[in-house]
Formats: C-alpha cells, structure tokens, sequence
C-alpha cells in the first residue's frame, strides 16, 4: 500500500468529479464525456493502490465500461451499459457474501418492497423491448443494495444511492417527468454511490490489517 499515491489519486478522482459535474451544470457535453470516462479508472487506480479484493476492482472497471456504452443514446448501447453493470453488481454481491453478518428480516422486506414498487410503476411507461431487462437488471441492483448492508452504513448508503441513480435513468428512459438538470443527479448520486461503496469495502480491509498488524507486533515483543 502506498498511501501518499492513494492520496493523490483520490484527489484527481476528486477533481474529475467535480469537472463532471460542473460541465453537466454548464451544457458542456465534451468535458462531461472525457470527465466521466476518467471516474471509475481513477477509483479503480486509488482501490488498487490501498490493497483493494480484486472484486472491489472488476465491479469498478465494469462500472466504467458502463459508462463509456451510455454515453451513447442507442438502445443497443443502453442494453449493453445495463448487462456491465449487472455484472459489476453481481462482483459486489460475491464480495458482500464474504462479510459474516446475520441477515436482517425487516431490511429484506423494505429491499424487496422497494423493488416490487419501482418494477411495477415503471413497467407501464418502458418500451416493450427493455421491461424484463430492466426488471432483471433492478432485482440484481436491490440484491447489491441489501448486500451492502453486510458492511455498515457508509456501503449501505453507497446501495441506496446506486438504486436511486439507477432509479432516475429508468424514470427517463419510461418517461416519466424529469428533475431539472436530470443527468447532474444521476451522476452525482452514482458518484457519490461508487465512491461509499469503495470505503464501505477497503475501510473494514484496513481495519482488520491493522489489527493483524498490530497483533505480529505484540507477538513479536512478546519473550
């Protein structure tokens, strides 16, 4: 781990953000376009560097393979953006299932109301071609969400804020009316979403290293 490194690429992670956001605010589609194609690299690079699970950073770079296919407004490109972030939640979910914590009965009946409520208003208003993809797709989001869980409240709110991003593309693509500025806050609640996810992953990582670390010290002091 090199922390000085990780430093300065969470910094550059940082600034790209803002750059995105700020030319979404502004109409300045170019440097949206380069902005966020350099987001989830960046996070990746900034994971790798703190000793990320190799999960962590699959589920990123198909995050970014995601947002390179939306940036085109083709239904084939949508289709092909959706199945890489369906895969990038399912290595959220095989990494979450590493973390022993006993479910909770009322979080999964909340995630899957939730889900039953978005699938069935939605389904009326999405072309026909998209409705069992998006509603495959939104049960593997929930289940990422839920599992998020697992890891405190820093990756459940990164669950919660995936789902609501995810939730205001659907609502555009089933026309539904829009937030001023949509895409701002589609991105910045998926920023937000990928940044929590990432602390809520390598948080407890470091924690436990630091314990082992800690643990050979003593160890080895000890006569």
């Amino acid at each position: 781990m090199n922390p000085r490194a990780a430093r300065v690429l969470l910094v550059c992670f940082a600034l790209t953000a803002a750059v995105d956001l700020l030319s979404l605010l502004a109409g300045a589609d170019s440097a949206h376009r380069i902005a966020k194609a350099l987001l989830m690299p960046l996070l990746a690079a900034h994971a790798g560097v703190r000793g990320a699970p190799r999960l962590l950073l699959a589920a990123l770079l198909l995050g970014w393979c995601g947002d390179l296919a939306l940036l085109s407004d083709a239904d084939p490109a949508f289709l092909a953006g959706m199945a890489s972030f369906a895969a990038g939640h399912v290595c959220y979910l095989v990494l979450f299932r590493r973390t022993a914590r006993a479910r909770d009965a009322r979080l999964v009946l909340a995630y899957a109301t939730a889900l039953a409520v978005l699938v069935v208003l939605l389904w009326p208003g999405l072309p026909a071609g998209l409705r069992v993809p998006v509603a495959g797709y939104s049960l593997l989001l929930t289940a990422m969400a839920y599992g998020a869980t697992r890891l405190g409240p820093v990756a459940a709110l990164g669950g919660i804020l995936f789902m609501l991003s995810d939730t205001l593309i659907a609502t555009g693509v089933a026309d539904w009316p829009q937030l001023p500025k949509a895409a701002f806050w589609i991105m910045l609640t998926y920023i937000a979403a990928q940044f929590l996810l990432v602390r809520g992953v390598l948080g407890p990582l470091a924690a436990r290293r630091a314990t082992v670390t800690a643990y050979g010290e003593v160890r080895s002091t000890t006569p």
